[in-house]
């Protein structure tokens, strides 16, 4: 089972990810993730990125697709895949349907976790996250501890994003929006497009892509 995540900043994509690679064995397969492992890598293709980011240039879909293929090719037993970061553009998205087919594999969901902006604004903008584990905290819902450690580390080294604030989360969605709006359509066409309430509580998102997993 290979899906996509599709979701604004704040939309819970992460959480998602970490339950399904955790009840599921699915890998996660995040962008930023494969960027920064190939980087230390050693491998050519790892010393083909390093060189590309020490010029401060942008990685270039071919090596992005490139890093997927190790992957897919090095992994071992899983239950699929997420796609987490990838793709981005139309042209990524027949990639990557490319690169599937060739491997013997396909997409099986794209899944939308869909969000009132409003609301989602509300929810980040409270937003903090412990530095060493990634548990996310929230000012009014999920305050840090009184302790002041990590419910689930025990760290203390909480963190909160300087771009957490409302103006620029508008700024953000706003260009969230005008990335993936071509890619819904996409995926809609090729009947793959399924969409979750993401301001649901958690368990309620689970079992909704559990069903769509599933049917």
């Amino acid at each position: 089972m290979n899906i996509i995540l599709l979701g604004p900043p704040g939309a819970g994509k992460g959480t998602q990810a970490r339950h399904l690679v955790e009840t599921r064995n699915m890998v996660q397969l995040s962008t930023g993730d494969m960027l920064r492992d190939a980087k230390d890598s050693g491998t050519e293709m790892g010393n083909m990125v390093a060189e590309v980011m020490a010029r401060g240039d942008l990685v270039t879909d071919e090596i992005v697709i490139g890093l997927i293929r190790e992957k897919l090719e090095t992994a071992g037993e899983h239950g699929g895949y997420i796609f987490d970061g990838f793709p981005r553009t139309l042209a990524q998205a027949t990639a990557l349907g490319e690169l599937l087919e060739e491997t013997g594999q396909k997409l099986d969901a794209v899944i939308e976790l869909r969000v009132r902006d409003e609301a989602l604004v509300t929810r980040i903008a409270g937003r903090s996250t412990c530095g060493q584990c990634g548990e996310v905290y929230h000012d009014v819902t999920k305050p840090q501890p009184a302790d002041g450690k990590c419910i689930t580390c025990g760290a203390s080294d909480f963190r909160r994003r300087a771009d957490d604030n409302e103006e620029a989360l508008r700024n953000r969605l706003m260009e969230y929006y005008k990335k993936t709006s071509p890619l819904l359509g996409y995926y809609y066409a090729h009947d793959l497009l399924r969409r979750v309430d993401g301001l649901a509580e958690i368990a309620v998102v689970q079992a909704a892509i559990a069903a769509i997993l599933d049917a």
